[in-house]
Parts: C-alpha cells; sequence; structure tokens
C-alpha cells in the first residue's frame, strides 16, 4: 500500500468584507436598502415636472438682452468690437470674454425672439436636474430620496431656475463639474482630466467658471493631491490656465476682477443684494437649504465637500443669487443621506406627473415667456426721442433698449464701466436726487419703470418733463428737447 499524506483540515472560507464583495445594486453605500417597488419613473417624472414649471414662469430677466445686442454686433460686423459699443459712457477698457455666449444668445434670438432664449433656459435646467440625480444615484442614493431632493433645489432655487440669465450656462455646467469631481472621488482615474476643457467653455460662456475653478482646486488640494500630489498640481495648474482660453487671452484675468469688485458687487445691490429675511424667495433658499444640510449629514461628507459647503455657505449670506450653487451643491448628498420609504404613491402617479408635465411644458413654449420689463412700444418711442443719443434707463429697459438697436448711457454689463459711471448710475437706479446732475447734460431721454425709485427722481425733476407712459414704465425727456420729439 502506498502511504497517504496525513489529511490536514480546510479552513472554512470567511464571507468576504464589505470592501471585498460587489456592491449590489439594491444596497446603498450606508446600508440603507433601496426599496423594491422602485419604478425607476419617479426621477424623471421629477425631473419634467420642474423643467415643465420653470417653463410656466419662465421670463426674461436682467443680465440677458445685452448679450443679444453685442452678439448681433459682432455678426454684422464680423469682429469683436471693442468696449460696448452701444454705451455712450466709456468701455474701451473692458475685456468681452463671453464672445461665445453672446453669439449663442443671439443666434437664439434670431431664430425664436424670446422663446429661444427661453428654450436654452429650459435646457440648462434639464441638464442641471439630471446631472444632480446622476450624480445622487452613482453614490448610491435612492430614488424616492433623489427625487424628493430635486423637488427641495427647485423651490429653493426657483428665481433662478424662472428667470432667464446668462447665468443658465452655469446652471448647466457646476452641478456637471460637481459630479465628475465626486465621480473621480470614489474611483480616481486620469479622467479628472476632463474638467480641464469643461472649464475653458465655462469660462467663454459665464463668469461662473471662476466659482468652478474655485470647486475643482478644493477638491484637487484636499482630496486627490493625498493620494497623487504632483498629478494633482499639474491638474490645477491646467485648470487655471484653461480660463484665460477666450477671445480676451490674458485679458480675462482683467474681466474677473471686474466681474468681482464691481460697485454694485461691493453695495451689494440688484442681483448682488445680501441674503434678507425680509425676502420670500430669500426665506424659502434658506429653508431648503437648511433642510439639504441637516440631511446630507448622515452621507458623512468628505473634507473637501465640507469646505466647499462653508465657501457656498458665506458666499449666499453675502450674495442671496450664490444660493442656487450651494443648493446645488448640497443636493446629492442630501440624496445620498436620505431615507428611503416603502409604498406610497408616487410610483403610481409617475407616469400621470409625466404626462402633464409634458403637455404643460408644450403649451408654456407655445405661449412663450412671461412679459417682463418696459413695453415695446414705449422702447421705441425712447429711442425715437433720443434721435440717436443715449437713453438713460433702469432695471432691465436699458438691456431692452440695446436690443432694439438704440444707445444707452451706461447699465449692463455694469463692470464693463469705469467706476465713477458705475456709481452714478446706480445712483440713478437708487434714486439718488444728485444723480441726474452728475449723469450732465449727456443724457436728453429717460425711460424709468413705474413705481421704481427711479422713476419717482423724475417725477420730482424740472429739468424733465414726462411725455408718454404706459402700464409699465415712463417716458421723460430733458425740457429743452420737448419740442424736437
Amino acid at each position: 500500500m502506498s502511504s497517504l499524506a496525513p489529511l490536514r483540515p480546510v479552513a472554512p472560507e470567511r464571507p468576504p468584507l464589505a470592501h471585498e464583495r460587489p456592491r449590489l445594486a439594491s444596497e446603498r453605500p450606508h446600508g440603507l436598502p433601496v426599496p423594491a417597488t422602485a419604478t425607476g419613473l419617479a426621477i424623471p417624472a421629477t425631473i419634467a415636472a420642474i423643467v415643465a414649471l420653470s417653463a410656466l414662469l419662465a421670463t426674461i430677466g436682467t443680465d440677458a438682452r445685452w448679450l443679444v445686442a453685442l452678439g448681433h454686433v459682432i455678426f454684422k460686423t464680423g469682429s469683436i468690437p471693442s468696449g460696448i459699443p452701444f454705451a455712450a459712457a466709456a468701455t474701451g477698457h473692458w475685456s468681452n470674454s463671453l464672445v461665445l455666449a453672446e453669439l449663442v444668445f443671439e443666434a437664439l434670438e434670431w431664430g425664436q425672439g424670446d422663446r429661444g432664449l427661453m428654450i436654452a433656459q429650459l435646457v440648462a435646467v434639464g441638464i442641471a436636474m439630471t446631472a444632480l440625480a446622476r450624480d445622487a444615484s452613482g453614490a448610491g442614493a435612492g430614488e424616492r430620496s433623489t427625487s424628493r431632493t430635486l423637488a427641495i433645489v427647485a423651490l429653493g432655487a426657483a428665481s433662478s431656475l424662472v428667470i432667464v440669465r446668462v447665468q443658465l450656462f452655469s446652471l448647466a455646467l457646476f452641478p456637471v463639474v460637481c459630479a465628475m469631481l465626486r465621480a473621480d472621488a470614489r474611483n480616481p482615474s486620469r479622467r479628472i482630466w476632463l474638467v480641464v476643457p469643461v472649464l475653458a467653455l465655462w469660462s467663454n460662456l459665464h463668469g461662473g467658471a471662476l466659482l468652478g475653478l474655485a470647486v475643482v482646486l478644493g477638491y484637487l488640494a484636499l482630496s486627490r493631491s493625498r493620494r497623487e500630489p504632483r498629478f494633482a498640481v499639474a491638474v490645477a495648474l491646467a485648470a487655471c490656465a484653461s480660463l484665460l482660453l477666450t477671445p480676451a487671452g490674458i485679458g480675462t484675468i482683467g474681466y474677473y476682477h471686474g466681474l468681482l469688485t464691481n460697485v454694485a458687487a461691493q453695495r451689494g445691490e440688484g442681483m448682488w443684494s445680501a441674503l434678507s429675511l425680509s425676502a420670500p424667495f430669500d426665506v424659502i433658499l434658506i429653508c431648503a437649504a437648511l433642510g439639504l444640510a441637516f440631511t446630507a449629514r448622515r452621507a458623512r461628507p468628505a473634507l473637501w465637500e465640507l469646505v466647499v459647503a462653508l465657501a457656498l455657505a458665506v458666499m449666499t449670506v453675502q450674495a442671496s443669487r450664490n444660493g442656487v450653487w450651494l443648493l446645488f451643491f448640497l443636493a446629492p448628498l442630501a440624496a445620498r443621506g436620505g431615507r428611503e420609504r416603502v409604498g406610497g404613491r408616487w410610483a403610481g402617479l409617475a407616469p400621470i406627473v409625466g404626462v402633464a408635465a409634458a403637455c404643460a411644458l408644450c403649451f408654456a413654449i407655445a405661449r412663450g415667456p412671461v412679459a417682463r420689463g418696459a413695453s415695446p412700444t414705449i422702447v421705441k418711442q425712447a429711442i425715437a426721442a433720443a434721435h440717436g443719443s443715449p437713453v438713460l434707463a433702469n432695471d432691465e429697459i436699458d438691456e431692452q433698449i440695446a436690443e432694439a438697436g438704440g444707445r444707452i448711457w451706461a447699465g449692463n454689463p455694469i463692470d464693463a464701466f469705469s467706476r465713477a459711471d458705475q456709481t452714478d448710475y446706480l445712483d440713478f437706479v437708487d434714486g439718488s436726487p444728485g444723480s441726474l446732475n452728475a449723469i450732465g447734460s449727456a443724457v436728453s431721454v429717460v425711460l424709468a419703470t413705474n413705481g421704481s425709485a427711479s422713476q419717482q427722481l423724475l417725477a420730482r425733476a424740472p429739468l424733465f418733463k414726462l411725455v408718454a407712459r404706459d402700464s409699465t414704465a415712463s417716458l421723460y425727456v430733458r425740457r429743452s428737447n420737448v419740442k424736437s420729439t
């Protein structure tokens, strides 16, 4: 008989640890199961409803039409003008970095009028909500938690979603960049280089690219550099350089400096106004941000996410317009930290909501955006009364005049003008008694929104006479020019 080797006891195979086994589709990173009743329709239906509501309430706001006017000049002349050609006050020092945005806005307006700008806004809202949903789902967030979070974001950021501004480009690109960073944090790879061309594109479309760069640098410094410091530095340098890939070149630095230090930003006026408890939209924004932050804490955010969220919160307090970025950044964290509940009727209602949203969207697009600003009739009257001289106007009326082919004294983009002219113009908007004297004889025609501080100032000004008025605005002409109008 051949001798047999003694048998050795075989140790029982241990179960794989949590980090060693593949993640099941029905599991979430923090251990909460996804309900088996999820249908996959809740998130698309929620996004459709948000886009439809944005369409029903859509309106063209300030910081939109001046791009159309500049884009028209570029299309017509085939070159980029120096400064703001439709403004009388000096703007030759201004670096125009947003040529691409101006051409896009002009093409949209030329093809569909205000409806074209509205459709672009809706596309941006759809991209933003889809990016937030994918960011949340990529981290393991459940369907209902994600849908609920998107609804809260839409409520808190309503003013940013329904008012069409050049900011629409940032609405689409900010959540995309944040999603790219979080995907890299979960699975570091060379794909992080993709943020560089995205930032370059963004810098040609909106000044919000500077915020995107700050978030990228925060992630690289506080997360990626711990694994690959040299690689993180290389990406950071390339990201910084990408913001200069605009028609203004190195002058883009001056553009961003003017954007951050303009007089309106320093005063906290207009779109730069601080967060206020007396403003209903700001109160809703605060409630939404607090709700998302409370839920996001369960997701155990990484250090870089905590730092970025805190910085965005400070920026929101300083200027409420930044609140949309805070909500966008918190949303995927809140969705991941939200609790999934089994049951409910949303799964059955989702198809109905989707169909209703599609019908509402078609109706809103056919109708076009809600009218806002001065009527086209009184805008034409103001341009005719000016006889080629500049018109002084407040709110978004200055942009309407520029888009209609008239000249303005000063207006948007406010950072294109000298600090002295910015101060005089904002004093006029605020109804300061000495503002008309400071502007001087350069202006003989003024168009102001009814009930505004500017209109009340003109009603008391002895040098100007009311010559036309409708339900939206009042037209004033310097008394020495009344006979010639």
